[in-house]
């Protein structure tokens, strides 16, 4: 399957589920309605941080938007090379490869990321619905990453845990891509009185 028409579907898929309408998803995650419309009718394909948006708003994890659901097969816990899901954001060209089994159940996912030389993605997100761990480990090249102001350079080799705050920055400070591995689990967020 390709990627923009799973992107259309799951988008579709969880919009419906909890009952929100175009209308609903816009004001929930500040993406507007005509840009979801055009997601889920496969006429765009969203960035990154127009992706992120969605996930916070619909109450999933990123990953979750690039995995399949799970049909009457029993779960399997090998996701075939020839089968992850690989998805290029049209804005900064940043690759993301879906590594973990969509349907077999874990709290962690693993993605691989190869991010152009001198690019930078920003996700803004003023309201987490989730509290959001990541182990970034650089393979290759070098990364710069702003998380809530706080900076931090890696070279390959590194690995850089965080929770996710309401804005972090990825940006590519190399004259070569970056290629790191993620690793992330996703909780819901705790309430504060």
């Amino acid at each position: 399957m390709q990627i923009d028409t799973l992107l259309a579907r799951r988008v579709r898929e969880l919009r419906k589920r909890q009952g929100l309408s175009l209308d609903g998803l816009a004001q929930l995650s500040g993406v507007s309605r005509s840009m979801i419309s055009l997601i889920e009718r496969e006429e765009t394909s969203p960035t990154a941080a127009v992706l992120n948006k969605l996930a916070d708003a619909l109450g999933v994890p990123l990953a979750s938007l690039f995995a399949e659901e799970p049909d009457d097969a029993p779960a399997s816990p090998l996701n075939p090379a020839s089968l992850q899901a690989v998805w290029r954001d049209p804005a900064s060209g940043y690759s993301r490869r879906h590594l973990s089994p969509g349907a077999f159940p874990s709290p962690l996912e693993l993605a691989e990321v190869s991010f152009p030389a001198g690019q930078s993605v920003t996700f803004d997100n003023p309201l987490r619905s989730m509290t959001t761990h990541q182990q970034l480990w650089l393979m290759e090249g070098e990364m710069v990453i702003d998380l809530d102001g706080e900076c931090w350079r890696l070279h390959a080799g590194d690995c850089l845990a965080m929770v996710l705050g309401q804005r972090i920055v990825f940006h590519n400070p190399g004259a070569v891509a970056a290629r790191y591995l993620l690793a992330l689990t996703t909780v819901p967020a705790t309430r504060r009185n």
